[in-house]
């Protein structure tokens, strides 16, 4: 077996012989070796950001002075390369590393340094020209970046992915509350019959739902707006330009869109994770929404004979290796696993994030894959819900109808006229009997026809006051 090239890099703690084609430096080959634990490793958004910080700070650093037009301009292009995915193979670390992130703050330093050296005709590893501590690094430490990267990368995905998969499904749930406003269906409360409802009112009850989950989503952004940035090494701003944030909050802004500030407080920022808290705590409660839906609609579908029916579900894939024809509510249920996954993860990031002591959290790498991993599971797991379940949901009518009368909820109406305790004695009957609350009201006459009628009339009792609205 032919031996793969290597060459010998050297860290403050001595030489480190690595993969020659690695353009990661000896402290990142140190860490790679130390954390064989997962295999999962940081995603695309978080390497992004982690290239618009350094890409932000090499830009920030040259207009203040500090850095040189030469080494700005090698760092801005190797940087950009990072911000586009083009050296994504050279970020092999694990997710179970260091707390702080060091490790992978010190990886995009090592991969940024030695790609400016093959830019500018030097060897790898040479340092003469960028050094990923002195430059790279310059004005930063990684207890400012990798929580500022957390920030910058769930509010982008946030307002770029679940954002528009949120809206998309809210559209589809209003559409089907008007499409289905006519139809009047039995209302359910502890899984019994209840008074009636429309089945467009159930679904604009959804759509509501979605439509406050894009507000937290917006929520979740506002609290991630604020980054460490500037706090280097402990919050005190420790060997960086006073003037530096400011300047790389303005580079940041421009290419997310997303108006970033610095921390009010850094020793709050970096000793705390509350915001990132936060933004997942608004992800749960969308998991919760989503999952009450997904799990109502499952429900409604049914059957498709000996079940409730209301609705009927597109038939995506076979249901059963072993009974033909059976089609399952596959949809709602991959929605309601990806809402269980959702819930999990945040109370991982609770407990990590419990865990600041002093001025720094050291469990910062686990909250970021978790977060990044909710908000790319659920705007995923939206999208394909609303196109492969919600567009194709249709109505069955019929079954609607034979429920409503069937029920003996309907006699709820009938009470303000006759009185709760008779209405209880023909609800009692109706389930002794299995006749329908409308034949044993005709049977005893309790009201003149036409009363009765408009009494057991269920689009009236739709609307407050039992008036058709």
């Amino acid at each position: 077996m032919t031996e793969r090239p290597t060459r010998v890099e050297k860290d403050s703690m001595g030489e480190m012989s690595l993969p020659a084609s690695a353009l990661h430096g000896a402290s990142t080959h140190r860490a790679v070796l130390n954390f064989p634990v997962s295999g999962y490793r940081f995603s695309r958004p978080f390497i992004r950001a982690l290239g618009l910080i350094k890409w932000a700070a090499a830009q920030a650093n040259h207009d203040l002075g500090l850095l040189d037009a030469e080494r700005a301009a090698l760092i801005v292009q190797a940087a950009e390369e990072v911000v586009d995915g083009k050296l994504d193979q050279h970020f092999p670390l694990d997710i179970f590393q260091t707390g702080s992130g060091t490790s992978t703050n010190t990886n995009a330093n090592e991969v940024i340094a030695n790609r400016c050296a093959q830019l500018a005709g030097k060897p790898v590893g040479s340092r003469e020209l960028v050094h990923p501590n002195d430059h790279v690094n310059m004005g930063q430490s990684s207890n400012d970046v990798i929580p500022s990267a957390i920030h910058i990368s769930a509010a982008e995905q946030l307002k770029n992915c679940l954002i528009p998969a949120l809206e998309k499904l809210r559209v589809a749930l209003e559409a089907k509350a008007k499409e289905f406003w006519e139809i009047i269906k039995i209302g359910r409360t502890h899984l019994m019959d209840a008074t009636p409802v429309r089945l467009g009112q159930e679904f604009s009850g959804y759509a509501q739902q979605v439509a406050y989950a894009k507000e937290r989503t917006q929520k979740a952004i506002e609290a991630l707006r604020e980054l460490a940035l500037g706090g280097t090494a402990v919050g005190t701003g420790l060997n960086r330009h006073v003037d530096l944030p400011g300047k790389m909050l303005r580079h940041l802004e421009q290419r997310t869109g997303i108006a970033f500030h610095e921390a009010e407080n850094h020793f709050e920022a970096q000793g705390g994770k509350d915001a990132v808290v936060e933004a997942s705590g608004h992800l749960k409660t969308i998991a919760v929404s989503l999952f009450k839906i997904a799990n109502d609609i499952r429900w409604l579908g049914s059957g498709p004979r000996c079940g409730i029916g209301e609705i009927q579900l597109p038939a995506t894939q076979p249901g059963s290796s072993i009974m033909p024809g059976k089609v399952n509510p596959v949809m709602c249920e991959s929605v309601m696993m990806v809402c269980a996954q959702v819930i999990g993860n945040d109370t991982c990031i609770t407990w990590a994030a419990a865990n600041g002591n002093f001025e720094l959290n050291v469990m910062m790498p686990v909250m970021a894959h978790d977060l990044l991993e909710s908000i790319r599971l659920l705007a995923n797991v939206v999208d394909v819900f609303c196109d492969k379940c919600i567009a194709g949901i249709v109505a069955n009518e019929e079954r609607c109808r034979e429920l409503v009368e069937l029920s003996m909820a309907m006699v709820t109406s009938l009470a303000p006229k006759i009185g709760y305790d008779r209405a209880a004695e023909i609800a009692k009957e109706s389930a002794k009997t299995g006749r329908t609350v409308r034949e044993i009201s005709q049977e005893k006459k309790i009201l003149p026809e036409k009363e009765l009628e408009h009494a057991l009339d269920p689009v009236a009792m739709t609307a407050p006051g039992g008036k058709e609205g």
